[in-house]
């Protein structure tokens, strides 16, 4: 057989050009944006009540805590703590109180890219500075598969710097920032 004209390169950049923004497959549920203006960074933590996803969100503002359906639990406006420390962590707030939330954004930092079940999520820039976000199935690659049936192009941050995007610790949540708001997903 023989092999396309161009590299591989190449063939990989035309490949995600080509791909449509889709909706992520089942069992993820609908995507739900969240306006946040001035976005610094998030982090995930676990409710330690009930175990559920919360995502701390970062802003110029304070922080706020959402759930994985992005209703807000928390809001705490105070500009001091909307940017991680040193160690790239914030307070927590609301039910986070007393804990400190890894954070992933516009100072470093990043959030799970593979669940414990295999979903997978690459950014990847064919039309650089935007960015395209992929979802590929338990232990697929979108490097590999076919768009719609192994990976899907779930997100394209085409005006908005990327800060941030990955799943929740439990692999249950999958976040996306960008510089004025936060995208969900999340499955049971």
């Amino acid at each position: 057989m023989a092999e396309e004209p161009g590299s591989h390169a190449d063939r990989m950049r035309a490949r995600f050009l080509a791909a449509a923004e889709t909706r992520a497959p089942e069992p993820w549920g609908d995507r739900v944006v969240v306006a946040v203006g001035g976005l610094l960074g998030v982090g995930f933590a676990s409710d330690p009540d009930n175990g559920r996803d919360l995502l701390l969100v970062g802003s110029g503002s304070g922080l706020g805590l959402l759930d994985a359906r992005g209703v807000r639990v928390a809001r705490e406006h105070d500009d001091e703590h909307g940017w991680p420390d040193g160690e790239l962590t914030c307070p927590g707030i609301g039910p986070l109180a007393g804990v400190r939330v890894r954070m992933a954004g516009l100072h470093g930092g990043g959030l799970h890219t593979v669940t414990t079940d295999g979903w997978g999520l690459e950014v990847v820039g064919p039309d650089w500075p935007h960015h395209r976000v992929l979802l590929s199935a338990p232990w697929q690659s979108p490097w590999a598969g076919e768009h719609g049936e192994t990976w899907w192009h779930v997100y394209h941050s085409k005006h908005m710097p990327l800060r941030a995007a990955g799943f929740s610790p439990s692999g249950r949540t999958l976040a996306i920032a960008v510089g004025s708001d936060v995208t969900l997903w999340s499955r049971p």
